[in-house]
């Protein structure tokens, strides 16, 4: 691994319900292109390896607060050619989309981001979720398990194209080699897809797939993304040691604790802001919450990094708290351990220290080897 792996979660005003009460910018604002490429530019900027972009097939319940947001993968996209170094990573499900849809999709932004991009899967089976495809609900087990199909198709899809299918030759008129150009094959349990993708292999060949711990056990993941209810630091860093090496064995390259930040900021306390925050819209407790002052989250970030391989923080409100960490967290934090900060020009599995693709295609039905 090259570092200790820093990712931000830049959905919506922030993590916090009512976040969007602290922002300087309107609703219609914070949906416009302007608001996602500054925010993305600015966790570039701090040094993250990656940023995420929350979605889900329904619109956000935050009774007062926004009603809709763009498409994860659109938002990434938009910010890929404003944006250098970071990983860009949306979430985009996988259970009731049509799989080769998505790697494509994905494929094209990993295109857009000249080798930045990355997925988050998840599995949601929730009735309504199925009601906006039009399918019927599943359990979720099943969830898991289509999700788990539609990462083996997406994989497949991108590596259908060897790194010299292209051959662009102006003489013959011939734009691919097609012994290069294979079918994949793959029947789910209400589909098939034959291949190969109508999108050429992706830069990385790979994009890396993240995706949240209960997903390990059905999904080779590149990143495991983990939660610990714990906030007493002692017990956070013992509970994350424990679940990190429990992610590794189960074939996770990389354990990642996800980890809500709210920061002292302007001589306001957190604890202040949050109860401001919490007088409109409480915050409830569904992961490892951190709130104080910038040295003692670097003294927590420096104790993660000897137990887990990275940590996605949240902010409580992006445009208070992300201006924190990339003032007084990430550069202190840098000077303390070494931190895994991409350059202009490196793919996100580079970042992330992921070995390159294979160089052809995959053709096993389960890939472990790859992943």
């Amino acid at each position: 691994m090259t570092g200790f792996v820093l990712g931000v979660e830049l959905d919506g005003d922030g993590a916090h319900p009512a976040a969007w009460r602290s922002s300087s910018r309107t609703p219609r604002e914070q949906l416009s292109g302007g608001a996602i490429a500054e925010r993305a530019q600015l966790a570039e900027r701090a040094g993250f390896a990656f940023a995420t972009f929350d979605d889900a097939p329904t619109p956000p319940e935050q009774p007062g607060g926004p009603q809709a947001r763009l498409d994860a993968v659109l938002r990434a996209a938009y910010a890929a050619p404003l944006t250098s170094a970071i990983g860009l990573v949306p979430t985009v499900h996988g259970v009731y989309g049509e799989p080769f849809h998505v790697g494509t999709q994905l494929a094209s932004l990993d295109y857009a981001a000249h080798g930045r991009g990355g997925w988050l899967v998840e599995a949601d089976s929730d009735a309504r979720a199925a009601a906006v495809f039009g399918r019927p609900a599943v359990s979720a087990s099943v969830a898991a398990d289509r999700a788990a199909d539609a990462v083996e198709v997406s994989r497949r899809l991108w590596l259908s194209w060897e790194e010299d299918a292209v051959i662009a030759d102006v003489p013959t008129g011939r734009y691919l080699d097609r012994d290069r150009v294979h079918h994949i094959d793959f029947a789910g349990d209400d589909y098939r897809v034959t291949g190969p993708s109508i999108v050429p292999r992706p830069p990385q060949g790979l994009l890396p797939v993240l995706g949240p711990a209960a997903l390990a056990d059905r999904i080779d993941l590149d990143v495991a993304l983990f939660d610990v209810a714990s906030t007493e630091p002692g017990e956070l860093v013992a509970a994350s040691a424990a679940l990190a090496s429990t992610l590794r064995s189960r074939g996770a390259a990389l354990a990642v604790l996800d980890l809500e930040v709210a920061l002292d900021s302007a001589g306001v306390p957190a604890a202040t802001r949050l109860a401001e925050l919490d007088a409109h819209s409480p915050w409830p407790r569904t992961r490892a919450r951190f709130a104080g002052t910038a040295s003692a989250l670097v003294e927590l970030l420096v104790a993660l990094a000897t137990v887990v391989d990275g940590v996605r923080l949240h902010p409580a409100v992006l445009d208070v708290d992300l201006e924190e960490l990339g003032r007084a967290v990430v550069p202190a934090l840098r000077e303390r351990v070494p931190v895994a900060t991409p350059r202009a020009g490196d793919t996100l599995r580079s970042t992330l220290g992921l070995p390159d693709a294979p160089a052809g295609p995959l053709t096993a039905d389960r890939l472990e080897e790859s992943a």
